[in-house]
């Protein structure tokens, strides 16, 4: 045991090691455990809204094709060409008519992934076509997103990703009456953040920093100053500020209540972290998703969608109001993550820091990654 640990207080937790938001060899060992064996989210289903339409997304080491078929249904696949090994869809996404063809020796595969044509293929009347199609990978649909998990023997979704909701809500059907798959997508923006995937968790996860950073967000949920974020107690919606008419930048009104909510969920705000990569935030006219893409130990980049009713998309409506308020949330949090990034290299950190009260219930995230990495990894003592 460290000096340091034996003078630290109980009311101080200590945190991963600098080290574990640094190393590459960290880093890879969540990609292999983490990122290719759990689900992971990668899109919303609407955006790939005809037959042939694709998307292609980093999941781990891994890239991953999700396709929409021609009868509707969509279908994950590892992008890797299986002739020489080439990426078989080049552009991050597209639109094909029918088949999906690698660019190197015109490989062709249809859109469930067997394998059609290639040149001189009927010379090879041996080769198994169903045998020689796309890798498969595993896909659900939930809150009208696609989630795909590379494992052979994928863990329950039920209970690894719709459980998580139903347990930080304290109530299995709360996530459910915001309707969320059937919502539109009223604004999409792209995070390129200079930090590790666990720095932009931990934050998101606290409000210890929300009176210092969040000016517009504690104006709208005046408790967030006090330092307890709404994720630390089960089934927790922090409550508007008494002049606050919706979840907008200046407090003004949004839009109609979605259909549905009870009337407990009215003028609050619910946060859901799923681990190990996307965001979930509730309030009564919208619904804000954050999905991460952890492409480096110091990068990662987050894709974050705001969702309204239909007919407010339909109408042409302006969101901009309520997309301001946490694209700053968004951007003051991912600012502090990179300025912390640079200290985890620094010998001041070499052990860590620390966590008070109202962030202890981040320890669960440390441990929950910790199991995941073995211990081979375990920080020192």
């Amino acid at each position: 045991m460290t000096a340091e640990a034996v003078q630290r207080p109980p009311s101080l937790l200590r945190t991963l090691p600098g080290r574990y938001y640094s190393e590459p060899a960290v880093f890879l060992r969540e990609q292999e455990r983490i990122f290719e064996t759990h689900w992971f989210c990668v899109l919303r289903g609407a955006d790939l809204d005809r037959p042939g339409a694709f998307r292609t997304a980093q999941v781990g080491r891994e890239s991953v094709l999700v396709v929409r078929t021609g009868g509707g249904a969509l279908r994950a696949f590892l992008n890797v060409c299986r002739h020489r090994g080439a990426r078989v869809c080049t552009e991050e996404s597209g639109t094909v008519r029918r088949n999906l063809q690698c660019p190197y020796h015109a490989w062709t595969y249809d859109l469930e992934g067997r394998l059609v044509a290639a040149p001189n293929l009927v010379r090879m009347p041996d080769v198994d076509r169903e045998d020689r199609g796309l890798l498969r990978v595993a896909l659900r649909e939930w809150l009208g997103y696609v989630w795909v998990c590379l494992a052979e023997e994928p863990p329950s979704f039920e209970e690894t990703v719709v459980g998580a909701a139903a347990e930080r809500l304290g109530d299995p059907g709360a996530v459910d009456r915001y309707g969320a798959a059937g919502l539109a997508l009223g604004r999409r923006i792209s995070y390129d953040v200079r930090a590790n995937w666990k720095l932009i968790v931990e934050n998101f996860m606290e409000c210890y920093h929300c009176a210092t950073i969040h000016p517009e967000l504690t104006h709208v949920l005046p408790e967030f100053a006090k330092g307890f974020a709404a994720q630390y107690y089960v089934g927790h919606g922090a409550e508007f500020a008494p002049d606050a008419e919706g979840f907008t930048v200046d407090g003004g009104a949004g839009f109609a209540r979605l259909a549905g909510l009870a009337r407990e969920q009215d003028r609050r705000y619910y946060a859901i972290t799923v681990k190990p990569q996307v965001f979930v935030n509730l309030v009564p006219d919208h619904v804000i998703v954050h999905r991460m893409f952890p492409l480096a130990v110091d990068r990662t980049v987050v894709e974050c969608d705001w969702l309204y009713a239909p007919e407010v998309v339909a109408s042409d409506a302006d969101v901009s109001r309520s997309v301001e308020l946490f694209h700053r949330v968004n951007v003051q949090d991912f600012d502090a993550c990179e300025r912390t990034q640079p200290a985890m290299d620094s010998r001041a950190y070499r052990h860590g820091g620390v966590l008070v009260p109202s962030e202890h219930h981040i320890r669960g995230f440390h441990e929950w990654v910790l199991a995941r990495l073995g211990p081979g990894f375990a920080p020192e003592s």
